[in-house]
């Protein structure tokens, strides 16, 4: 649902009011385009906002919202590829999804409790692109509760009144997890038999023991932090911005931060960098999703905020530089006292090798690397050389985790043994 919070506002004064059905995918397997949580709003005269496959199933699942609206119970398909029968609606990738339908009826008098998901629709609506929220839902059953949270980093599930009706305490702790940690899933409740059901049975589904509960949470955008006001900061900027990055922009000459070009940047700063970067750990404002790109190629800034930043648990640190440089560097950070393990961590030289040679090139590789650096099944390799599922689904891999651990970087042969 929060894939539709930028079109949510004008949606909700145009078609709130009216009878309308939620669609969202709870379940996905194999290589899909969307993950769970996506969410496709279609009201009673059969007007859509949103999409959950890309066109492939968007006209079944109308049907069945439209179905749902006329009776007032909820639907749960399964959609995926059928050889058997041509003309059914699938997905053409191979995947599978598991969508569940839920109706709103009408508003109608203000004396009147709203049904919860409208309520929530509202709160959402309300919400800017960029701000922190999560969506707590309870699926499966005629008139699911529905709650909207607010700075989800900071969420404290046994303090939540809020959701102390909805939830066991082993439900608790898991929608806590996955709020805190800007995730989104599924997670199962108990049924009659105190079993964990694996799926929700059936399309239509008024059996309370397949209730299960849909997370999903945005943590405020990552940091990213480009040191170096030059070409290739400028064209790195609004590439990360691109991946949904607050980019900072540091560099200590006034006269090269203050150009127009850095324009995009959310932030401009004037000062050296290391001094910086200190400054914002130390008042809290960075974490493990942070990440730097020392893009400033001279020593006399590049050593000290290396030093600093290797210091830190951020998720990439990267320099820019030729091979030959990368060793003076590394030769400089282990006189620094710079361990040879923090070292192995540091992506330099920086960017993936994609035969870059222009600025936006570069930009290019150093975006690649970033994205290949935060999952572990992510082989750099052409897809058509490759095997196996394209997408990796965000309850395998939440967006902006910290990353798997580098290749360890080329150290001299000396000490490359330490």
């Amino acid at each position: 649902m929060l894939d539709l919070i930028p079109s949510l506002h004008s949606w909700a004064q145009r078609d709130a009011a009216g009878q309308f059905a939620v669609a969202t995918i709870v379940g996905a397997t194999g290589s899909v385009p969307r993950p769970v949580g996506t969410s496709m709003i279609i009201t009673a005269s059969g007007s859509v906002l949103g999409s959950l496959s890309g066109g492939c199933v968007e006209g079944a699942v109308v049907a069945l919202a439209l179905e749902a609206m006329d009776d007032g119970g909820t639907r749960r398909k399964t959609f995926g590829f059928s050889s058997a029968d041509a003309f059914a609606a699938g997905l053409t990738c191979g995947g599978e999804l598991d969508i569940h339908i839920e109706p709103v009826p009408a508003a109608v008098a203000p004396e009147n409790a709203p049904h919860p998901l409208r309520t929530a629709l509202r709160q959402l609506a309300d919400a800017g692109s960029g701000q922190p929220v999560a969506l707590v839902r309870r699926v499966g059953t005629r008139g699911g509760a529905a709650v909207v949270l607010h700075n989800p980093a900071n969420f404290r599930g046994a303090a939540s009144p809020e959701l102390a009706g909805l939830l066991e305490r082993e439900s608790l702790l898991q929608v806590e997890a996955l709020v805190r940690n800007g995730g989104a899933g599924v997670v199962r409740l108990a049924g009659a038999g105190g079993c964990l059901p694996d799926r929700l049975q059936g399309d239509r589904d008024q059996d309370s023991g397949a209730d299960a509960i849909l997370v999903e949470s945005r943590l405020a955008p990552p940091r990213m932090l480009v040191f170096g006001a030059n070409d290739f900061g400028a064209a790195l900027v609004p590439a990360a911005k691109l991946l949904g990055y607050h980019v900072t922009l540091v560099d200590a000459r006034p006269a090269f931060a203050s150009q127009p070009r850095f324009a995009a940047a959310d932030q401009v700063v004037t000062d050296w960098p290391h001094r910086y970067l200190a400054a914002e750990s130390d008042a809290g404002r960075l974490d493990s999703r942070t990440v730097a790109a020392v893009l400033s190629h001279d020593p006399k800034f590049d050593i000290p905020l290396l030093e600093a930043a290797l210091a830190l648990d951020l998720a990439y640190v990267g320099a820019m530089g030729s091979r030959r440089s990368h060793l003076q560097r590394v030769d400089d950070l282990l006189a620094a006292g710079v361990a040879p393990g923090r070292i192995a961590q540091l992506h330099s030289p920086i960017g993936l090798d994609l035969g870059a040679v222009t600025p936006a090139e570069v930009a290019v590789s150093i975006t690649a690397e970033l994205i290949a650096s935060r999952s572990r099944a992510a082989g750099c390799t052409p897809l058509r050389e490759a095997s196996g599922p394209i997408h990796q689904h965000p309850a395998q891999q939440p967006p902006h985790q910290a990353p798997r651990q580098p290749a360890p970087t080329k150290l001299p042969q000396e000490i490359a043994w330490t």
